[in-house]
Protein backbone atom coordinates (compact mmCIF):
# COMPACT_ATOMS: atom_id res chain seq x y z
CA UNK A 1 0.00 0.00 0.00
CA UNK A 2 2.84 2.62 0.47
CA UNK A 3 4.30 1.76 -2.51
CA UNK A 4 0.82 2.16 -4.16
CA UNK A 5 -0.25 5.00 -2.83
CA UNK A 6 3.64 6.40 -2.78
CA UNK A 7 4.41 7.09 1.26
CA UNK A 8 7.19 4.81 1.24
CA UNK A 9 9.65 7.46 1.45
CA UNK A 10 7.58 9.28 4.36
CA UNK A 11 6.97 5.57 5.68
CA UNK A 12 10.65 4.98 6.06
CA UNK A 13 11.47 8.58 7.69
CA UNK A 14 8.95 8.01 10.41
CA UNK A 15 10.20 4.44 10.96
CA UNK A 16 13.65 5.77 11.58
CA UNK A 17 13.07 8.80 13.33
CA UNK A 18 10.06 7.45 15.63
CA UNK A 19 9.63 3.74 16.08
CA UNK A 20 11.79 2.55 19.32
CA UNK A 21 12.04 -1.15 20.80
CA UNK A 22 11.45 0.24 23.71
CA UNK A 23 10.69 3.14 26.34
CA UNK A 24 12.43 6.05 26.46
CA UNK A 25 12.48 7.91 29.34
CA UNK A 26 9.98 10.83 28.28
CA UNK A 27 7.90 7.54 27.08
CA UNK A 28 8.13 6.22 30.47
CA UNK A 29 7.26 9.35 31.88
CA UNK A 30 4.30 9.69 29.98
CA UNK A 31 3.06 6.02 30.73
CA UNK A 32 3.34 6.36 34.35
CA UNK A 33 0.49 9.19 34.82
CA UNK A 34 -1.92 8.02 32.53
CA UNK A 35 -5.23 7.68 33.57
CA UNK A 36 -7.12 5.56 30.38
CA UNK A 37 -5.96 3.45 26.71
CA UNK A 38 -7.46 1.56 24.27
CA UNK A 39 -6.51 -2.02 23.78
CA UNK A 40 -6.52 -4.25 20.75
CA UNK A 41 -6.35 -8.01 20.89
CA UNK A 42 -7.26 -11.11 18.37
CA UNK A 43 -7.97 -14.66 19.27
CA UNK A 44 -6.26 -17.85 17.56
CA UNK A 45 -8.07 -17.10 14.18
CA UNK A 46 -7.47 -13.27 13.66
CA UNK A 47 -10.86 -12.53 15.47
CA UNK A 48 -10.80 -8.81 16.58
CA UNK A 49 -11.60 -7.02 19.47
CA UNK A 50 -11.17 -3.62 20.77
CA UNK A 51 -11.57 -2.43 24.37
CA UNK A 52 -11.11 0.66 27.30
CA UNK A 53 -9.29 0.48 30.46
CA UNK A 54 -9.18 2.98 33.19
CA UNK A 55 -7.73 3.52 36.07
CA UNK A 56 -5.91 5.97 38.31
CA UNK A 57 -3.21 7.69 37.07
CA UNK A 58 -0.09 5.76 37.09
CA UNK A 59 -2.60 2.00 36.40
CA UNK A 60 -0.13 1.27 33.96
CA UNK A 61 3.03 0.04 35.62
CA UNK A 62 6.30 0.45 33.90
CA UNK A 63 8.38 -2.07 35.01
CA UNK A 64 11.39 -1.80 33.00
CA UNK A 65 11.97 -0.28 29.80
CA UNK A 66 11.05 -3.61 28.09
CA UNK A 67 8.49 -4.09 30.36
CA UNK A 68 5.08 -2.38 31.37
CA UNK A 69 2.04 -4.15 33.53
CA UNK A 70 -1.54 -2.97 33.41
CA UNK A 71 -4.16 -4.86 36.14
CA UNK A 72 -7.37 -6.48 35.00
CA UNK A 73 -9.97 -5.27 37.22
CA UNK A 74 -13.65 -7.39 38.17
CA UNK A 75 -15.57 -6.89 35.11
CA UNK A 76 -18.94 -8.55 33.27
CA UNK A 77 -17.04 -11.89 33.23
CA UNK A 78 -16.51 -11.94 29.23
CA UNK A 79 -12.73 -11.89 29.71
CA UNK A 80 -12.58 -11.13 25.63
CA UNK A 81 -9.52 -9.85 25.97
CA UNK A 82 -8.19 -12.12 28.60
CA UNK A 83 -9.27 -15.03 26.18
CA UNK A 84 -7.76 -13.47 23.24
CA UNK A 85 -4.05 -13.17 25.19
CA UNK A 86 -4.10 -16.69 26.26
CA UNK A 87 -4.50 -17.91 22.37
CA UNK A 88 -2.70 -14.88 20.89
CA UNK A 89 -0.43 -12.94 23.01
CA UNK A 90 0.17 -9.95 20.40
CA UNK A 91 -1.37 -7.21 21.45
CA UNK A 92 -1.94 -3.08 20.82
CA UNK A 93 -2.19 -0.46 23.23
CA UNK A 94 -2.87 3.05 22.56
CA UNK A 95 -2.92 5.58 25.59
CA UNK A 96 -3.72 9.39 24.27
CA UNK A 97 -3.62 12.39 26.36
CA UNK A 98 -6.52 14.39 25.77
CA UNK A 99 -6.34 17.27 28.49
CA UNK A 100 -2.45 18.06 29.08
CA UNK A 101 -0.41 17.50 26.12
CA UNK A 102 -3.07 16.28 23.66
CA UNK A 103 -0.63 13.45 22.13
CA UNK A 104 -0.64 9.39 22.20
CA UNK A 105 1.77 6.59 22.21
CA UNK A 106 1.38 3.26 20.79
CA UNK A 107 2.72 0.49 22.50
CA UNK A 108 3.07 -2.96 20.58
CA UNK A 109 3.88 -6.12 22.25
CA UNK A 110 3.62 -9.74 23.63
CA UNK A 111 1.45 -10.13 26.15
CA UNK A 112 0.94 -13.09 29.35
CA UNK A 113 -1.51 -13.21 31.88
CA UNK A 114 -0.13 -13.31 35.47
CA UNK A 115 -2.57 -13.52 39.08
CA UNK A 116 -2.46 -11.11 40.98
CA UNK A 117 -0.77 -13.08 44.47
CA UNK A 118 2.23 -13.77 41.34
CA UNK A 119 2.64 -10.91 40.27
CA UNK A 120 3.20 -8.89 43.99
CA UNK A 121 5.88 -11.55 44.90
CA UNK A 122 7.75 -11.17 42.15
CA UNK A 123 7.30 -6.75 42.25
CA UNK A 124 6.56 -6.36 45.96
CA UNK A 125 6.29 -2.61 45.53
CA UNK A 126 2.88 -2.68 43.34
CA UNK A 127 0.49 -0.26 45.05
CA UNK A 128 -2.66 -1.98 46.49
CA UNK A 129 -5.89 0.67 45.76
CA UNK A 130 -8.35 0.79 48.55
CA UNK A 131 -11.11 1.74 46.42
CA UNK A 132 -13.80 -1.38 46.12
CA UNK A 133 -14.13 -2.88 43.22
CA UNK A 134 -10.55 -1.36 41.88
CA UNK A 135 -8.98 -4.66 43.20
CA UNK A 136 -6.57 -6.56 40.58
CA UNK A 137 -7.65 -9.49 40.24
CA UNK A 138 -4.96 -10.53 37.66
CA UNK A 139 -2.33 -8.48 35.83
CA UNK A 140 -0.97 -8.55 32.08
CA UNK A 141 2.50 -8.03 31.35
CA UNK A 142 3.53 -7.12 28.12
CA UNK A 143 7.05 -7.09 26.70
CA UNK A 144 7.62 -4.15 24.86
CA UNK A 145 8.19 -4.55 20.73
CA UNK A 146 7.51 -1.22 19.34
CA UNK A 147 6.89 2.44 20.61
CA UNK A 148 5.74 5.34 18.12
CA UNK A 149 4.07 8.41 18.43
CA UNK A 150 0.57 9.06 17.92
CA UNK A 151 0.45 12.45 16.49
CA UNK A 152 -1.45 15.55 17.63
CA UNK A 153 -3.26 16.49 14.40
CA UNK A 154 -6.86 14.46 15.31
CA UNK A 155 -6.71 14.52 18.98
CA UNK A 156 -9.57 16.40 20.64
CA UNK A 157 -8.56 19.23 23.25
CA UNK A 158 -11.02 17.90 26.39
CA UNK A 159 -11.19 19.57 29.77
CA UNK A 160 -11.64 17.35 33.00
CA UNK A 161 -15.23 18.32 35.06
CA UNK A 162 -14.87 18.08 39.08
CA UNK A 163 -16.37 14.80 39.99
CA UNK A 164 -19.91 15.08 41.22
CA UNK A 165 -19.27 12.55 44.41
CA UNK A 166 -17.21 10.17 45.14
CA UNK A 167 -19.03 6.81 44.82
CA UNK A 168 -19.77 8.13 41.07
CA UNK A 169 -17.63 6.13 39.21
CA UNK A 170 -18.96 2.64 41.00
CA UNK A 171 -16.49 0.89 40.94
CA UNK A 172 -17.35 -3.04 40.78
CA UNK A 173 -20.64 -2.83 40.67
CA UNK A 174 -23.61 -5.01 39.50
CA UNK A 175 -26.10 -2.78 39.32
CA UNK A 176 -27.03 -2.35 35.28
CA UNK A 177 -28.41 0.97 35.75
CA UNK A 178 -25.30 3.19 37.21
CA UNK A 179 -23.33 0.74 34.68
CA UNK A 180 -25.23 1.84 31.96
CA UNK A 181 -28.20 0.50 31.31
CA UNK A 182 -29.66 -0.99 28.33
CA UNK A 183 -28.43 2.30 26.43
CA UNK A 184 -28.03 0.72 23.17
CA UNK A 185 -31.44 -1.26 23.37
CA UNK A 186 -29.93 -4.70 23.25
CA UNK A 187 -31.02 -6.19 26.08
CA UNK A 188 -35.05 -5.55 24.80
CA UNK A 189 -34.27 -6.52 21.45
CA UNK A 190 -32.77 -10.35 23.20
CA UNK A 191 -35.89 -10.48 25.20
CA UNK A 192 -38.03 -9.88 22.42
CA UNK A 193 -36.56 -12.68 20.54
CA UNK A 194 -36.92 -14.77 23.44
CA UNK A 195 -40.63 -14.15 23.66
CA UNK A 196 -43.17 -16.82 22.20
CA UNK A 197 -44.87 -16.05 18.98
CA UNK A 198 -48.43 -14.52 19.55
CA UNK A 199 -51.18 -17.44 19.53
CA UNK A 200 -52.96 -17.48 15.93
CA UNK A 201 -56.56 -16.01 15.96
CA UNK A 202 -57.83 -19.80 14.99
CA UNK A 203 -56.56 -21.13 18.36
CA UNK A 204 -58.76 -21.73 20.99
CA UNK A 205 -57.79 -21.70 24.81
CA UNK A 206 -56.82 -25.10 26.22
CA UNK A 207 -59.66 -27.04 28.28
CA UNK A 208 -57.59 -26.31 31.41
CA UNK A 209 -57.46 -22.19 31.17
CA UNK A 210 -60.79 -20.49 30.94
CA UNK A 211 -61.07 -17.69 28.27
CA UNK A 212 -58.78 -14.97 28.87
CA UNK A 213 -56.69 -16.74 31.84
CA UNK A 214 -53.76 -17.75 29.36
CA UNK A 215 -53.01 -13.71 28.12
CA UNK A 216 -53.55 -12.70 32.90
CA UNK A 217 -50.91 -15.36 32.76
CA UNK A 218 -48.27 -13.34 30.68
CA UNK A 219 -45.63 -11.65 32.29
CA UNK A 220 -45.64 -7.56 31.39
CA UNK A 221 -43.09 -8.09 29.06
CA UNK A 222 -44.26 -10.52 27.50
CA UNK A 223 -47.32 -8.94 26.94
CA UNK A 224 -45.88 -5.86 25.57
CA UNK A 225 -44.37 -7.67 23.33
CA UNK A 226 -47.19 -10.21 21.83
CA UNK A 227 -50.88 -8.50 21.47
CA UNK A 228 -53.52 -11.19 21.59
CA UNK A 229 -55.83 -11.38 17.87
CA UNK A 230 -58.47 -9.45 20.06
CA UNK A 231 -56.57 -6.08 21.17
CA UNK A 232 -55.18 -5.90 17.77
CA UNK A 233 -58.71 -5.83 16.51
CA UNK A 234 -59.70 -3.31 19.03
CA UNK A 235 -57.24 -1.29 17.82
CA UNK A 236 -57.74 -1.49 14.16
CA UNK A 237 -60.65 0.99 14.36
CA UNK A 238 -59.03 4.00 16.14
CA UNK A 239 -58.17 6.75 14.00
CA UNK A 240 -54.20 7.71 13.37
CA UNK A 241 -52.18 9.68 15.42
CA UNK A 242 -53.28 13.49 14.73
CA UNK A 243 -56.46 12.90 12.98
CA UNK A 244 -58.73 14.07 15.58
CA UNK A 245 -57.26 17.30 15.69
CA UNK A 246 -57.45 17.35 11.60
CA UNK A 247 -60.72 16.65 10.38
CA UNK A 248 -60.19 17.18 6.36
CA UNK A 249 -57.73 14.03 6.91
CA UNK A 250 -60.98 11.90 6.34
CA UNK A 251 -62.10 13.58 3.27
CA UNK A 252 -58.78 13.34 1.25
CA UNK A 253 -57.94 10.18 -0.88
CA UNK A 254 -55.17 9.52 -2.77
CA UNK A 255 -55.51 9.67 -6.32
CA UNK A 256 -56.35 6.30 -8.52
CA UNK A 257 -58.21 5.18 -5.02
CA UNK A 258 -61.81 4.02 -4.67
CA UNK A 259 -64.42 5.77 -2.11
CA UNK A 260 -65.49 2.68 0.18
CA UNK A 261 -69.07 1.57 -0.23
CA UNK A 262 -71.45 3.25 2.43
CA UNK A 263 -72.02 -0.16 3.61
CA UNK A 264 -68.73 0.04 5.62
CA UNK A 265 -68.52 3.33 6.69
CA UNK A 266 -68.23 3.17 10.28
CA UNK A 267 -69.89 5.07 13.16
CA UNK A 268 -69.08 9.02 12.93
CA UNK A 269 -67.67 8.92 9.63
CA UNK A 270 -64.72 7.38 9.72
CA UNK A 271 -63.72 4.69 7.43
CA UNK A 272 -64.14 1.00 7.98
CA UNK A 273 -60.93 -1.11 9.91
CA UNK A 274 -59.31 -1.90 6.66
CA UNK A 275 -60.63 0.20 3.95
CA UNK A 276 -58.16 1.60 0.93
CA UNK A 277 -58.63 5.26 1.91
CA UNK A 278 -58.04 4.43 5.63
CA UNK A 279 -54.92 2.21 4.53
CA UNK A 280 -54.21 5.08 2.18
CA UNK A 281 -54.47 7.74 4.92
CA UNK A 282 -51.99 5.68 7.19
CA UNK A 283 -49.55 5.69 5.17
CA UNK A 284 -45.96 7.65 5.35
CA UNK A 285 -45.32 10.12 2.83
CA UNK A 286 -42.68 8.37 -0.20
CA UNK A 287 -39.92 10.55 -0.31
CA UNK A 288 -38.38 10.53 -3.93
CA UNK A 289 -36.36 7.97 -5.38
CA UNK A 290 -33.24 9.29 -6.49
CA UNK A 291 -31.77 7.99 -9.69
CA UNK A 292 -29.41 5.22 -9.28
CA UNK A 293 -27.58 6.16 -12.41
CA UNK A 294 -27.04 9.65 -11.19
CA UNK A 295 -25.80 8.47 -7.49
CA UNK A 296 -23.41 5.82 -8.72
CA UNK A 297 -22.13 8.61 -10.82
CA UNK A 298 -21.68 10.75 -8.11
CA UNK A 299 -20.35 8.23 -5.71
CA UNK A 300 -17.70 7.80 -8.67
CA UNK A 301 -16.55 11.53 -9.08
CA UNK A 302 -15.93 11.57 -5.22
CA UNK A 303 -14.06 8.59 -5.26
CA UNK A 304 -11.87 9.47 -8.11
CA UNK A 305 -11.45 13.44 -6.11
CA UNK A 306 -10.14 10.98 -3.01
CA UNK A 307 -8.11 9.49 -4.67
CA UNK A 308 -6.29 12.40 -6.47
CA UNK A 309 -6.20 14.12 -3.46
CA UNK A 310 -4.33 11.09 -1.69
CA UNK A 311 -2.05 10.77 -4.50
CA UNK A 312 -1.43 14.16 -4.59
CA UNK A 313 -1.10 15.49 -0.87
CA UNK A 314 2.47 16.04 0.40
CA UNK A 315 3.77 17.66 3.70
CA UNK A 316 1.53 20.11 5.06
CA UNK A 317 2.91 23.11 6.52
CA UNK A 318 5.47 20.58 7.78
CA UNK A 319 3.32 18.26 9.30
CA UNK A 320 5.41 15.63 9.05
CA UNK A 321 8.36 17.44 11.24
CA UNK A 322 5.55 19.04 13.68
CA UNK A 323 6.06 16.15 16.20
CA UNK A 324 9.34 14.89 15.49
CA UNK A 325 11.05 14.42 18.84
CA UNK A 326 8.55 14.51 21.31
CA UNK A 327 9.41 11.52 23.02
CA UNK A 328 12.76 12.35 22.45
Amino acid sequence: MQQRMGTTERADRFYDDQVLDYLNPLMREFVGRQEMFFLATADRHGECDSTFRAGPPGFVQVLDERTIAYPEYRGNGVMASIGNISENPHLGILMIDFTRDRIGLHVNGRARVVMDDEMRERHPYLPIDPVPGRRAQLWVEVAVEETYIHCAKHIPHLQKVPRQSSGSRAWGTDDAKRKGGDFFGAAAEAASRREPEAPRESEAPRESEAPGESGARRGPEERRGTQAPREIEARQDLPPRGEAARPDLGSRREPGSRQAPSGRQAPGGRQAPGSRQETASRRPPLSPRPRSREVREEVEREVERVLARARNRGPEDGADDEFRGWFG
